[in-house]
Order: C-alpha cells, then sequence, then structure tokens
C-alpha cells in the first residue's frame, strides 16, 4: 500500500510537470478537470518496456506481462483507472502489488527510430519499470 501511495504521488507530480505554461492545457494540467479520454475502454494498448526488458499487452482486464524469461506472458488481472492525466491498471503478481501507468507523450524505446504516442512506467513490488506504449490499432504491420 505504501509502495502503491508513494508512485501515485511520483506520477502525479510529474504530471503536473508537463503542464509548465499558463496555456499548456495538457492532460494532468489544473484547468484539465475530466478524467483522461484519450485511450478508449475496449482499445488494446501494447508495452514495450526498457532494460529490464518488459512488455506485453492490456485487452479487457487483463494484462499479459511479458519478460524475456517470459516471452508467453503471465495474465494479470487488473482493474482500469482513469486519472486527469492517463490510465493507470492495478493488479498483483506473486503476491506484489502491481501498478501500470500510461501517459500521454513521446515516447523512444531507445533502441529503434519510433517514437511511440505514450509513456509506460510499470510499478511491480518496490521495483519500477519504464517503457512506452501504443495502441494496437496504431502498430505497424509485419514488413
Amino acid at each position: 500500500m505504501h509502495c502503491k501511495l508513494l508512485f501515485c504521488v511520483a506520477t502525479a507530480m510529474l504530471l503536473a510537470s508537463c503542464g509548465q505554461g499558463e496555456n499548456a492545457n495538457v492532460p494532468g494540467d489544473t484547468g484539465d478537470k475530466a478524467a483522461y479520454a484519450g485511450i478508449a475502454q475496449e482499445s488494446v494498448i501494447v508495452l514495450n518496456g526498457t532494460e529490464p526488458f518488459w512488455g506485453g499487452h492490456v485487452e479487457r482486464g487483463t494484462f499479459i506481462y511479458t519478460t524475456p524469461e517470459n516471452i508467453g506472458g503471465t495474465r494479470i488481472s487488473v482493474s482500469r483507472f482513469a486519472g486527469r492525466g492517463g490510465l493507470s491498471f492495478s493488479g498483483e503478481l506473486d503476491g506484489q502489488p502491481l501498478d501500470l501507468a500510461v501517459t500521454p507523450g513521446d515516447c523512444s524505446d531507445g533502441m529503434s527510430d519510433r517514437i511511440y504516442p505514450f509513456v509506460a512506467t510499470l510499478q511491480i513490488g518496490s521495483e519500477q519499470r519504464s517503457g512506452c506504449a501504443s495502441l494496437a490499432e496504431d502498430e505497424p504491420g509485419e514488413p
């Protein structure tokens, strides 16, 4: 619970710092009173994590969490929360709290020239991981 609260506070501070200008009006800005609606409830969110590498996708209340050691992934039941500056998904992995925040913003995986439209932050227990996210319908097809 303590780590979850710290994660939420840190995420809120990060989002608040995004609205630097008086007219910034970005998600999370103090002028933004509505819950984030930039990702539809039925959308599939594809995740690509940086070192340590992780990934997966969120779809219909389930987060499929993958790592190089577990390519098939682990199914985690998550609840969705639409905050003012993005979405969060909460669940449990191996007895530890899991929180995934997806916020709008240009994100680079550091290995390709691709820029993703969302930043992903994954907290498992006391460990925090970074990554990028996109919507499945926006993913490039096979070459």
